[in-house]
């Protein structure tokens, strides 16, 4: 059996929806309700404010009420850790100095989207978060949406940089993975189809999507895994047509996040901000039926 990798942030994070009124307006009650809901379904972490919870259409006002609902519903055990990326730096420096007055543990930083800054650029913008919010800092890589990688040079440099302790990875290469953690970086699976392959690479567990729906399962695949892969392996199989249901489809994350919340009775509708559009009857069809082929539904 191996031993555990170090783990920052926990092992078990899904990176939360934020609930909606059906108008619009933030549902902190809601919000607060999904937090829980992680807490007591195998989750030592949250990460509010990332894509799953709709950050491109929340304000820097909304995601400070946002932490400080789901900081008081989890209590002072549980790790929050708070998105705040963006593609404008400034707006990233108030909400890293928003993180650390509201009671983040960490940060999760996502590369600038859409602008494409060299690397030149993107070392500089996390430099100036990472500053600002004194905070450990997780990371996101995921150039499917923000169309720019951080090159494995740009990961030497912030090597040296105290604060910046994990990666949330949606590269999807387990070699390049290793070699990060030879950089002294924890890696967390940011893809849930990629888990127990990130589990079998070293990594410390999972920032997932899925997780709204099968927290206990990753708990018992993080927990299992090094002392019987082969468990693990069947743990993961009878997970499959869930992640399918809630990550195979193209309109997926928040929009299937939320629907599973109103099947699961967390949350009473699946309301997402436009451009975003909730499930019609059909996906959510389809969806139930990938939950209760998983027997997280009956």
């Amino acid at each position: 059996m191996t031993s555990s990798p170090a783990a920052p942030f926990g092992h078990v994070l899904t990176a939360m929806a934020t609930a909606f009124h059906d108008d619009g307006s933030l549902d902190l009650d809601g919000t607060a309700r999904v937090a829980r809901h992680l807490v007591e379904h195998g989750h030592d972490g949250v990460v509010v404010s990332g894509t799953t919870g709709e950050s491109p259409t929340t304000t820097p006002d909304e995601d400070g009420e946002i932490l400080a609902a789901v900081r008081e519903a989890v209590g002072a055990d549980v790790t929050v850790v708070a998105g705040v990326g963006t593609n404008d730096t400034r707006t990233s420096l108030v909400l890293a100095q928003q993180a650390r007055k509201h009671g983040a543990d960490g940060v999760l930083l996502v590369t600038p989207y859409y602008s494409k800054p060299a690397q030149r650029g993107i070392l500089e913008h996390f430099r100036q978060v990472t500053d600002a919010a004194e905070l450990p800092v997780m990371l996101y890589d995921i150039p499917g949406r923000t169309g720019s990688q951080i090159s494995m040079e740009s990961y030497r440099e912030m090597a040296g940089w105290e604060s910046v302790v994990a990666i949330k990875d949606a590269v999807g290469d387990f070699a390049r993975g290793v070699r990060l953690q030879q950089l002294g970086f924890a890696i967390y699976s940011g893809d849930d189809a990629a888990n127990l392959g990130w589990l079998a690479h070293g990594a410390a567990g999972f920032v997932s999507v899925c997780g709204h729906a099968m927290g206990d399962q990753l708990r018992a695949l993080h927990d299992t895994y090094r002392a019987d892969p082969a468990g693990a392996l069947e743990i993961f199989s009878r997970m499959l047509p869930a992640i399918d249901a809630m990550m195979g489809v193209p309109n997926y994350g928040a929009t299937t996040a939320k629907a599973a919340l109103e099947l699961l009775g967390v949350l009473d509708n699946r309301f997402v901000r436009s451009p975003l559009a909730p499930l019609d009857d059909d996906e959510v069809a389809a969806l139930r039926a990938g939950l209760v082929a998983a027997g997280l539904l009956t």
